[in-house]
């Protein structure tokens, strides 16, 4: 963790950036709706007032984002470096040595951020990084379009399941209502994010779910998506989005894991929590972090030896949670 992160209000945050220009916006590794709606929403944002920027992901972008992706670019040697949605530098992928101590300012909603960027805006009440765009680019005067909407929505509702988790709020829906009157495709937009399924995605949850395990008299919940599934499957990285809440989904679990193989002995962990149980808390302990219900961690080795130490993390706090006691199985 830096101990030179200038945390930074909303008001000194637009300060900031009426105050520079030639951006250079970061995402995270393997972009999801929250990351690249609120990097393209700012992207939009700033060119409004006359900004040059530009949007760097190590990742390929799916195609589904399509409808909001501004493309356009312009020839200017980058001068500012935002990372949004990064709760941490490591989330750049193969970003992270290019950009390591170059990054400017980091826009965040996770508690977990570890404060790598020379200033930080943090709002660890916001249900996504793009309702921390949608109060940024409100309070800059920034008249808002439709495809600034698309943006921002998308980043929204896929955060927040659709408006179904704990970390809606009130100012969540009403964020909602103002992207409404601007005209957002909000019908749409959750038709491609939560109702429209490739058959390679059906045929990889049917695999995942006929090998899915148990533990801790069934409050815990395990999945894998391996390397010979992702094979098999022809699963490409967007098809295995809005996988991990699967997970918590079934009546009685408080813990749900999904490990996801990203190369040889590998794993990626996404963990879905009721309470009493803090995902971040347990993925803190193998590295990780993110929100109380919602957080990840990377753990390298097999995939019997990832399991391992997730389950172990989930066990201690089950019971730290009810001073109850499990066995490991």
């Amino acid at each position: 963790m830096s101990n030179c992160c200038e945390i930074l209000t909303l008001a000194s945050l637009c300060e900031f950036l009426k105050a520079h220009d030639n951006y250079v916006v970061l995402t995270h590794v393997n972009p999801d709706g929250d990351t690249l709606g609120s990097a393209y929403g700012l992207k939009m944002g700033l060119k409004k007032l006359g900004k040059k920027v530009q949007v760097v992901c190590c990742d390929e972008i799916p195609h589904k984002y399509d409808y909001f992706i501004d493309d356009s670019d312009c020839d200017f040697i980058p001068e500012t470096v935002v990372a949004v949605d990064v709760a941490d530098i490591k989330l750049l992928g193969d970003l992270y040595e290019r950009f390591e101590g170059r990054i400017d300012l980091n826009i965040d909603h996770h508690v977990s951020n570890t404060r790598y960027a020379s200033r930080l805006y943090l709002d660890a009440d916001a249900a996504a990084a793009a309702q921390c765009i949608y109060e940024i680019l409100d309070e800059l005067g920034v008249e808002f379009d439709r495809s600034i909407a698309n943006a921002l929505y998308t980043g929204i509702s896929t955060d927040t399941g659709c408006f179904k988790y704990q970390n809606v709020t009130a100012r969540t829906h009403e964020i909602a209502a103002e992207l409404y009157k601007i005209g957002v495709d909000a019908a749409e937009i959750n038709r491609i994010m939560f109702d429209t399924k490739s058959k390679s995605r059906v045929e990889m949850e049917k695999r995942v779910l006929d090998g899915a395990e148990f533990h801790f008299d069934d409050r815990c919940m395990l999945m894998a998506i391996t390397l010979e599934i992702q094979r098999e499957t022809g699963c490409s990285r967007s098809d295995m989005e809005g996988v991990p809440p699967m997970s918590r989904s079934v009546e009685g679990v408080l813990a749900g894991v999904t490990l996801k193989e990203n190369r040889e002995n590998e794993f990626k962990i996404s963990l879905r929590t009721y309470d009493p149980l803090d995902a971040s808390a347990i993925c803190g302990k193998l590295g990780g972090g993110g929100h109380k219900a919602a957080a990840g961690c990377t753990v390298i080795g097999t995939l019997d030896e990832a399991k391992a130490k997730i389950l172990e993390a989930v066990k201690e706090a089950l019971e730290a949670a009810d001073a109850g006691s499990y066995t490991t199985e």
